[in-house]
């Protein structure tokens, strides 16, 4: 390679490398930027390139570009649909990556530079050997790099986490402290003094292995932190939907004892019946027409309380249904059953009474928040072979969007709220061995639930 080539080489090499690390920020943000993600990927790629530019140009103390990015993705974040919250740590775990990763090249450069003898002549071996070493080394660090961030968005697609102040503050502080001691070991790795070059590794041999090391105890720190953080999530989350449990299960066991109170009424009026049947005779055949017609009255008003307003054969359910189907009459919702609870099968009641709870509650919301046309809610639970099948349709106002575990998430004010609760479905639908399927269309919301028979 000839001086002049070497010279626009070098020239290019800067150019090419802030595009690679423009390239790998914007692919790494690129998943967590819902719709349009290649266009606000574009926006990611020119705000990196034109830090770059201002670097370049621009004396600032080390540690400067790395401030300006994340400043400036903090200040798109809005524009990207980004939380600031998310685009700070995303933006942190990125510039730890880089600096781990280059740190790891950089001690393999320094090997490989080693290994490769050194000519003396002619120059145009020289160049050629330079531009190879670093080509290889630009090459090597955008592979480590890619590997790394694509281990963080993987780690990070996992499940969603909270990201409140004392969340963001703890999950941050591993990837800061990272970036930090990358900064301080590239400024060491190369020092002039006195005229002479002063490699950090020439002179002390061990850091050679020690700071790669370090470098990735950071960013695999970072890893496990955002495991744990999701880990601590996912506990919460089980400890909620426990509690919600355990409340509704509460309150079917208290209108159980209610409808258990209920029956015993109607066994002692039964019993009561043939006295009260022996006085109207009584009545009638004296004459004591007003006394009769006062007694009716009494009758009539002692049993208007007995109704049972549903019968899908079984208590627990019985409840549920029919608490709905008073709800819906008092707000004038259609409301159309055809459940019939399984005889046979290894189908605990409260499990199907909790499945049941959840989604004709969501229902009712969304009912509630229709203003403009029909209003209904559609209850089906029929037998199929080892199968049962639960069905609730209901009309709704407004957008469903789904996330990413498949339940429907809020977007709006007004939206149905049909992700309350359909956790919790889905949770007894997998002690059977079941499925639930949620689909919407039409201003109509279908949630489909299969137990299996597990006897």
């Amino acid at each position: 390679m000839s001086e002049a080539g070497f010279a626009l080489y070098n020239r290019a090499f800067p150019i090419v490398v802030e595009l690679l690390y423009a390239l790998c920020l914007s692919m790494f943000l690129r998943p967590f930027l819902g719709d349009r993600r290649w266009q606000k990927a574009a926006v990611v790629f020119t705000l990196h390139l034109a830090a770059s530019l201002i670097w370049d140009r621009v004396p600032m103390p080390q540690g400067a570009f790395t401030l300006i990015v994340t400043l400036l993705l903090l200040i798109a974040a809005r524009l990207l649909e980004l939380k600031k919250s998310l685009a700070l740590l995303l933006g942190l775990l990125f510039w730890n990556a880089k600096i781990s990763s280059a740190l790891t090249v950089e001690s393999l450069y320094f090997m490989a530079e080693r290994l490769l003898p050194q000519p003396v002549s002619p120059p145009e071996v020289v160049y050629l050997r330079s531009a190879i070493l670093l080509t290889m080394l630009a090459v090597s660090h955008g592979i480590v790099l890619g590997a790394m961030l694509t281990i963080l968005v993987r780690q990070l697609k996992k499940r969603g986490f909270t990201l409140r102040p004392r969340e963001l503050c703890y999950l941050c502080l591993i990837p800061a402290a990272g970036i930090l001691f990358g900064q301080v070991i590239s400024n060491l790795l190369v020092e002039v003094k006195d005229g002479v070059l002063l490699e950090l590794y020439e002179w002390h041999p061990a850091l050679l292995a020690v700071v790669p090391v370090m470098a990735l105890l950071f960013y695999g720190g970072s890893c496990l932190t955002i495991s744990f953080q999701q880990g601590m999530d996912a506990l919460q989350e089980e400890r909620e939907i426990l509690f919600v449990e355990r409340q509704q299960a509460q309150a079917i066991q208290e209108r159980i004892r209610q409808v258990e109170r209920f029956y015993r009424q109607v066994r002692e009026l039964k019993h009561e019946m043939r006295g009260h049947l022996t006085n109207l005779k009584g009545l009638a055949s004296t004459g004591e027409y007003d006394s009769l017609e006062d007694y009716i009255a009494k009758m009539d008003g002692s049993i208007s309380g007995f109704e049972l307003v549903a019968q899908t054969g079984n208590p627990v359910t019985d409840v549920i249904v029919g608490d709905v189907q008073q709800k819906c009459q008092k707000q004038g919702v259609e409301f159309k059953v055809d459940f019939h609870y399984p005889m046979s099968g290894s189908y605990d009641a409260f499990d199907v009474g909790i499945i049941l709870q959840n989604l004709l509650q969501n229902a009712v919301e969304a009912c509630g928040k229709v203003s403009d046309g029909k209003r209904f809610i559609g209850l089906t639970g029929k037998k199929k072979g080892r199968f049962f099948l639960i069905e609730v349709r209901n009309s709704f106002a407004g957008e469903v969007m789904f996330g990413q575990d498949g339940l429907p998430v809020t977007t709006k004010p007004d939206a149905p709220m049909h992700g309350i609760g359909l956790a919790n479905v889905r949770r007894e639908t997998e002690k059977y061995m079941g499925e639930m399927e949620v689909s919407c269309g039409k201003q109509v919301f279908t949630v489909t639930v299969m137990l299996q028979n597990i006897e």
